[in-house]
Parts: structure tokens; sequence; C-alpha cells
């Protein structure tokens, strides 16, 4: 199985790159890195165009981007909508055979999320950080952290004494995903991505 990702930060490719072997183990996994989410969306069109004229087989697509607070079901079906005008098929709409070939999915809000979804991870890589952390309210569901994951992440850190003069994404998305458990995470956007590429090898 081979997996082309479409992604719209660094951060996203130095946490896949840790994450993809626990989750399809074996998979061979090619990263493209756009500016950020419009570039991303501007060019998905013409990106799967090119891809639906060669794609083999036993390649599949994932798109992955950040939800920001903007309507999931709107981002969706754009997302959706530029696979379908392609000629592709995805795991939402699939073959009258079943079969997909793209795999559309929102890191709600952010990235960050999936981090706050696995706190064992996350004091793990940076000692200082409370353990019980989850246990508060405010991180108890990751996916519904007000004021934005990315902000908190970076306050929770400095809280513990990283980062005073501002956060590396691509370096902390590199040091929690390198001790994160994909089959532990308590953020519901990572399960649905977790399980939609844990299945694509079935």
């Amino acid at each position: 199985m081979h997996i082309e990702f479409l992604l719209e930060e660094d951060s996203a490719m130095a946490a896949l790159r840790h994450l993809m072997p626990g989750i399809s183990p074996g998979a061979e996994c090619r990263f493209h890195v756009y500016q950020g989410k419009k570039d991303l969306l501007d060019k998905l069109p013409g990106r799967l165009r090119g891809y639906s004229r060669w794609l083999p087989r036993d390649w599949r697509i994932v798109v992955l981007l950040d939800e920001d607070r903007e309507d999931c079901m709107q981002l969706k079906a754009r997302m959706e909508k530029a696979a379908q005008d392609a000629g592709l098929f995805t795991r939402t709409t699939r073959s009258p055979q079943g079969r997909f070939q793209v795999v559309n999915r929102l890191a709600i809000e952010e990235l960050e999320a999936w981090f706050f979804g696995d706190v064992h991870a996350l004091a793990k890589a940076y000692p200082g950080v409370p353990h019980n952390l989850s246990s508060k309210a405010k991180f108890r569901n990751p996916d519904a952290i007000k004021g934005g994951t990315w902000e908190s992440l970076q306050r929770v850190l400095q809280k513990a004494g990283y980062y005073r003069a501002g956060m590396p994404k691509i370096e902390t998305a590199e040091r929690i995903a390198a001790h994160m458990d994909p089959g532990n995470n308590t953020s519901r956007s990572f399960q649905v991505f977790r399980d939609a590429l844990s299945a694509l090898a079935t």
C-alpha cells in the first residue's frame, strides 16, 4: 500500500512520520506539504485531476486539513467535491464495488488537539507538563478546547518552562508524536483519522 498525503503544514508531516508506522504498518508514505490551507484547497482540484490519470490501483490519497473553527460540513463537502470532479471515489462515496482512492479528513480544530488527546506522550516529551492535564475540564475533550488548540498548547508548555519566546510547531510535533500511542488517543478527530488509515490495508 502506498499513501500520498496532501498536507497544509510541515508540522503535520513531522507528526505523521512518527505516527504512520503505528497506524498502518508497512505502508509506504509520501508527503506533499502546501503553503497553508488556502494553498492546498486552491490547488486540490488540479492535483486530484492529475492523480486520476495515472493513479495505481494500490495507491491512496489522504487529504488532511485543520478545521480552524470553520464549518466542518462545508469544508468536508469542498474536499469531497474536488475528488468527485476529478473522477475519484472517496471513502465516503465509494464505487459500486466499494472501492475508493481518496480519504478526506479534518483535525478539529487543529492538529494540536491530537497532542492533547495523548497527555501521556505530551508529558513524556515535555517533563513538567502535568500528567493529570486531561482531568481538567478545559482539556477533557481535546476537540472542544476553547481559544485555539495551538495557543492552548503553547500556554501549557510555557507554563511548564518551555518556549518562552514562542512554540516551534515542527519541533513540538516531532517531540510529542514520537511518544504517541495511536491506539490510545481521546481526540475523536484523531480516532476517525486513525481508523480510516488503518482500514486502508484491508
